[in-house]
């Protein structure tokens, strides 16, 4: 499967919009080690963490639903990010779905 933030120059067929969403929460543990290394400064590895595995949820599930509609190509990807609360990310993946 390509995939690609830009646009291609090739002939496809769009197929349509792909989405991927995903929310977790890091555990209490990680709150605490994170609210600490705010205080008195370092990278918050825990939060970087949930992060990537969430974007990476995401990305998966887009991809899924792509290769549901046929497509072998996502173009225009695009991601969006937000904090529903306190240690819980949420990530939005979205994209065209195309078939060369």
């Amino acid at each position: 499967m390509l995939l690609t933030t830009t646009d291609i120059k090739v002939d496809y067929e769009v197929l349509g919009i792909v989405r991927g969403n995903k929310v977790k929460a890091v555990h209490l543990g990680k709150d605490i080690a994170a609210f600490v290394k705010n205080i008195i400064g370092g990278d918050v590895s825990e939060y970087a963490e949930l992060m990537s595995e969430v974007r990476d949820a995401a990305f998966e599930e887009m991809i899924k639903e792509a290769e549901k509609m046929g497509a072998n190509a996502i173009v225009g990807i695009r991601f969006s990010s937000s904090t529903i609360s306190s240690g819980m990310a949420e990530i939005y993946v979205y994209g065209t779905a195309i078939k060369i």
